[in-house]
């Protein structure tokens, strides 16, 4: 079992900034991706960003270049610095960490951390 708490969401302006944080617990040292993820109302969770235990990251097209996924160490904390907000942006954003054992992939989740942007 794997736990995850977010923090950092809130409002801000259009073109501001908000950093993520997340932090894990439990079974960490199993886990081989942590990332980002957001559901907008009305709409099917998306994914933002996401990063391996070897550092190797991948980003949406829709944040590439302002947004940045990063962590401490190998995986705790994990952060989502988020640059040059749109109110397209707008949404919960979850935690996600992937753990592979025997071949199957076991995710969890946080709760959940809202971020607002507005026009």
């Amino acid at each position: 079992q794997v736990q995850l708490v977010e923090s950092g969401g809130g409002l801000v302006q259009a073109g501001g900034s908000l950093r993520l944080s997340c932090t894990a617990s439990g079974r960490i040292f199993a886990i081989n991706t942590m990332g980002w993820y957001r559901q907008a109302p009305g709409k099917q969770r998306e994914l933002v960003a996401t990063i391996t235990s070897g550092g190797t990251t991948i980003y949406s097209d829709s944040v590439k270049g302002r947004f940045t996924i990063s962590r401490d160490n190998a995986v705790n904390p994990l952060y989502l610095q988020m640059n040059s907000l749109k109110p397209e942006d707008t949404a919960v954003y979850y935690c996600n960490a992937k753990l592979i054992s025997a071949g199957i992939t076991l995710n969890y989740w946080g709760q959940g951390t809202q971020v607002t942007v507005s026009s």
